[in-house]
């Protein structure tokens, strides 16, 4: 046992050392503990849309600002929703710049104490990360944009113009979507010159180290389907070929081999172009290939076979993710339905995928219906003043790293301020492994390290923009 906690000791320090950097690169020990308690509050709230309440989360925060000393009028719960309202919190500056947004989700995906190693609603330190549903998606971004701003406001730091910081409900699944609702009923709480939006990019993990800081300009587009068999049913002692639950099987079956054609955009070309100075060999000669327009064809398919990230970068995607069918045990189904959840490259045309899905089911009895019609927004502009201060903090936590624009392949609250005509560029301070992705599946987790570095990120950079 004592040299299995030792292994594991180790195994940790190792985790640990590719985030070594400069002497002042983590935050203040009052500031660390202060982040600790504000993520380990977050992690305690159930938040998730089927039991939980981002109202809880929301009121918790508000509380901890208002005793900072913030303005009443300056630290706002708001929402129709009872159980799904929204933080808005401003810090006001000199006025010499138009407002910052600050974005973060406070809902989180389902998770079960069944299927995890460890409570997910209960932060938990093992073995030099933080487990905990949110850890990483996003409630470690928004607990460091909450510290940094207390931070700052102890200091009586006063920047150029205000930030403001919105924690938003309804991010996971759509239902009461805070900054829809904002957009829609308060647009003045947020109204900025850009948002950042702490939901995605930041710090990649490469090979052990910290080999790029991913800007999310673009994202893919988020369109699901059902898809619906019907039956008169019967009772389930007289079976019969014509089963809702035997055809909608088959139909999945003739979807899973579908592949959509790999291409590049100007988001991912940039992005490998970066990326292939810090590799060597054939992978970083495929990257270099891709980073090209037209991309190599050869050089597409196997950057997309070497990882599912990558293959997400260059793809349309459209998988099953929910299953239902049947009413009784002891009855024959009379129906089956199953979710396929699609995300479009963000110049995909919508209807060539549903001609794409119809074609693969290859079953017309079966309805094949959009659950909501796609919300494509235009990319961002790469703003060159942000990104040169993101520079400069990434540089003294890090080292040279380059910095770079990039597409996400999932969804992001971003599509909504970008189709009503503010930037949004996505990224965070937590350096993470891209080979250890864990937002919405068991045992989510965030290193330790990762997490204190990023508080002094935050606050680096909201001292400078």
């Amino acid at each position: 046992m004592m040299r299995l906690r030792f292994l594991h000791a180790l195994i940790a320090t190792a985790a640990l050392l590719p985030l070594a950097g400069h002497a002042a690169d983590t935050a203040p020990p009052a500031d660390r503990a202060l982040g600790r308690a504000l993520l380990g509050e977050l992690i305690a709230v159930d938040t998730t849309s089927e039991h939980g309440s981002t109202t809880v989360a929301a009121e918790k925060l508000a509380k901890r600002f208002l005793d900072a000393g913030f303005a009443p009028a300056d630290v706002q719960v708001v929402g129709d929703d009872p159980r799904r309202r929204n933080l808005v919190v401003r810090l006001r500056g000199h006025g010499e710049r138009k407002p910052i947004l600050l974005l973060a989700h406070l809902d989180v995906v389902e998770a079960r104490r069944e299927d995890w190693h460890v409570d997910p609603f209960a932060l938990t330190e093992r073995d030099g990360y933080f487990y905990g549903r949110g850890s990483m998606d996003i409630k470690g971004g928004g607990a460091g944009l909450v510290e940094t701003l207390l931070r700052l406001h102890r200091e009586r730091f006063v920047p150029k113009g205000d930030y403001i910081l919105a924690l938003t409900a309804g991010e996971e699944d759509g239902v009461a979507n805070g900054v829809q609702w904002l957009l829609a009923h308060r647009p003045e709480l947020i109204r900025s010159a850009y948002s950042i939006n702490v939901d995605g990019g930041g710090p990649e993990l490469r090979g052990g180290r910290v080999a790029v800081l991913s800007v999310e300009t673009a994202e893919k587009v988020f369109l699901s389907y059902t898809l619906t068999v019907r039956n008169p049913g019967g009772h389930s002692s007289l079976p019969t070929p014509d089963n809702a639950i035997y055809r909608l099987a088959q139909a999945l079956a003739r979807l899973a081999p579908l592949q959509f054609p790999l291409r590049s955009n100007a988001a991912t070309r940039g992005y490998y172009a970066t990326l292939a100075k810090d590799y060597s060999g054939a992978l970083a000669a495929d990257m270099r290939a891709v980073a090209r327009a037209p991309s190599d064809p050869a050089a597409l398919a196997r950057l997309a076979a070497s990882s599912v990230y990558n293959n997400a970068q260059l793809r349309t995607t459209c998988v099953p993710t929910l299953l239902a069918g049947g009413q009784a045990e002891n009855a024959l189904p009379q129906l089956a339905r199953a979710t396929i959840n699609c995300r479009l490259l963000p110049d995909e045309d919508p209807d060539r995928v549903d001609a794409a899905l119809r074609q693969a089911v290859a079953d017309p009895g079966i309805e094949i219906a959009r659950v909501a019609p796609p919300q494509p927004s235009p990319p961002s502009p790469v703003d060159a003043a942000l990104f040169a201060r993101i520079g400069e903090v990434a540089q003294a936590l890090w080292g040279p790293i380059p910095v770079t624009p990039y597409m996400s392949a999932g969804a992001s609250d971003s599509v909504f301020l970008r189709a009503a005509g503010m930037p949004s560029y996505v990224f965070n301070g937590i350096a993470y492994d891209v080979d250890d992705d864990r937002s919405h599946g068991q045992d989510e987790r965030i290193l330790v390290d990762a997490y204190y570095r990023s508080l002094e990120f935050d606050y680096s950079l909201l001292k400078k923009l």
